[in-house]
C-alpha cells in the first residue's frame, strides 16, 4: 500500500510537471518552488492519484475530506477587453490558424521581449524550506494535506494578527481621502478624483 501510495504521488508529480511544461513558454521553466506549491496545492485538494489500478484521486476516492472545488468567477466586460488589448499588444493572440503560431513568434522583432524570471538560488530554496519547518509549514499528513502547524499547534509560534483599525480611524481616513481626491472615480481607467478634477482639490505635497 505505501509503495503504491508513495508512487501515486511521484505519478502525481510528474503529470503536474509534464502538464505545467508543455503549458508554460518554452523560455520560462517552472522553478522549484513552484512545483513544490503546485504539489502542495494539489496534496491538499486531493487532485493526486490515490488507487493506481482505478486512477481515481484521492478527491473521488474520499469527497468529504476535501473542500468543495471553488467556481471560477466570471469576468466582466471591461477585464475581458483589456486583457484582449494587453494580448493584442504583446503579441499574444493567433495570427496563423494552421500552425497556431501567435503574432509575436511570427514577428518578434514588432514586439517588446518577455522579461525572463530568475528562478530561486539553491541558498533561497533551502532559506525558504528552514522557514518552513521552523514555523511547522510543511505537509504533516500527505491524506489531508494538513501541515505540521495545524496537526501539532502547541509546538509552533503563534502567527501575528494584523491589528484592525478603528471605525473612527477608517472615517478619518475616508473624510481625508474626500478632501484630498484620493478615491477612484473612473473603474475603468483607474483615475482618481484629483486626476480628473486638479483644480478642485489641494495639491499633493
Amino acid at each position: 500500500m505505501k509503495a503504491s501510495y508513495l508512487s501515486s504521488i511521484a505519478l502525481a508529480v510528474a503529470a503536474l510537471s509534464a502538464g505545467q511544461a508543455f503549458a508554460a513558454d518554452a523560455d520560462a521553466p517552472l522553478t522549484r518552488e513552484q512545483v513544490r506549491a503546485e504539489l502542495i496545492q494539489a496534496q491538499q485538494a486531493g487532485d493526486v492519484i490515490g488507487d493506481n489500478e482505478s486512477g481515481l484521486t484521492l478527491r473521488e476516492m474520499y469527497p468529504g475530506r476535501y473542500p468543495a472545488a471553488a467556481t471560477a468567477q466570471a469576468k466582466t466586460r471591461a477585464e475581458v477587453k483589456a486583457e484582449l488589448a494587453a494580448a493584442q499588444r504583446d503579441g499574444n493572440v493567433i495570427a496563423d490558424n494552421e500552425s497556431g503560431r501567435t503574432a509575436r513568434e511570427i514577428n518578434p522583432s514588432a514586439y517588446a521581449a518577455a522579461p525572463k524570471t530568475q528562478g530561486l538560488t539553491r541558498e533561497e530554496v533551502r532559506a525558504e524550506l528552514r522557514a518552513a519547518q521552523e514555523s511547522g509549514n510543511v505537509i504533516a499528513d500527505n491524506e489531508s494535506g494538513r501541515t505540521l502547524r495545524e496537526v501539532y499547534p502547541n509546538r509552533y509560534p503563534k502567527d501575528n494578527v494584523a491589528q484592525a483599525k478603528t471605525r473612527e480611524q477608517v472615517k478619518a481616513e475616508l473624510a481625508e481621502a474626500q478632501r484630498t481626491g484620493d478615491i477612484i472615480a473612473d473603474g475603468e481607467s483607474g483615475k482618481k478624483l484629483n486626476e480628473l478634477y486638479p483644480s478642485r482639490y489641494p495639491k499633493a505635497n
